[in-house]
């Protein structure tokens, strides 16, 4: 049996230029690293806020197996009933109980069980349940040495440090979201879990995270409402690529990805 599963993890995709970034670069990418596993972070798919049932449909169709998600999760209805009818598309586990969907997915690579975890934050966040408890008692459920990898959706790369060093020899990997800036920080940590602070974003880099900049400009200089828009320029995708011991779910390597696009049309 092979010894290392290879799993990617993509950066939250921004509307619809984040899916055709996906779209285009996926397939090569998953041939050229022989990714066994993607996992994207899908809460911006529908305008650049929410998740519907069209553009959840659009990436799964694209080769991704488990779409994770976050505070903006419940930005558009229709996810209610889409967060109930498909097991693969996480809301964070970490609502509180009766809330739609769930935020635990369990899959199979060949012999290998793979689970994944999606989490929120607390710091400058909606209010949650703690997460810290909430994956402790989660993984009371899970058998030791199994593949867990995990996304925790938050703002401060206090609280997704923290909760890498608690995390780590309990989880395979720990990919922090929601701030769209994927860091330099990606290290494997002394008991084998990957870390890394933020994976990014996928979609336009000339932008104010995905939003056009000259309307976040004018926000922040006139303190008034205004209605965002996906930017749509020169688009990228972000990414981490985690190898894991099969037979002790441990991380052995992990190495961030960053791929352009470039629209021939």
């Amino acid at each position: 049996m092979q010894s290392n599963l290879r799993i990617l993890f993509i950066g939250d995709i921004i509307g619809r230029p984040g899916r055709r970034v996906v779209k285009a670069l996926l397939p090569e990418l998953k041939k050229r690293y022989n990714i066994d596993i993607t996992i994207a972070n899908g809460e911006n798919l529908a305008g650049g806020l929410g998740i519907t049932k069209s553009t959840a449909e659009e990436i799964l169709g694209c080769g991704i197996d488990c779409i994770t998600t976050g505070n903006h999760v419940w930005d558009k209805k229709e996810a209610y009933e889409l967060l109930n009818d498909k097991p693969n598309i996480l809301r964070p586990l970490n609502y509180p109980p009766g809330t739609p969907g769930t935020g635990i997915c369990n899959m199979k690579f060949k012999e290998t069980n793979i689970t994944v975890i999606n989490l929120q934050g607390r710091v400058f966040m909606p209010l949650t349940d703690c997460p810290f408890r909430k994956i402790e008692e989660a993984l009371k459920e899970i058998p030791k040495r199994q593949v867990v990898i995990v996304d925790f959706h938050a703002e401060a790369t206090s609280e997704k440090i923290a909760m890498g060093w608690f995390l780590d020899g309990k989880v395979s990997a720990l990919m922090g979201t929601h701030t769209h800036v994927a860091t330099a920080d990606e290290r494997v940590l002394p008991n084998g879990t990957a870390f890394i602070t933020d994976v990014g974003m996928t979609g336009p880099i000339d932008s104010v995270i995905g939003m056009k900049k000259d309307i976040i400009i004018q926000r922040f200089l006139t303190s008034l409402p205004a209605k965002f828009e996906v930017a749509n320029k020169n688009l990228v995708l972000n990414g981490v690529i985690v190898d894991i011991n099969r037979e002790n779910g441990k991380a052995v390597h992990i190495k961030r990805v960053k791929e352009v696009y470039k629209d021939e049309s």
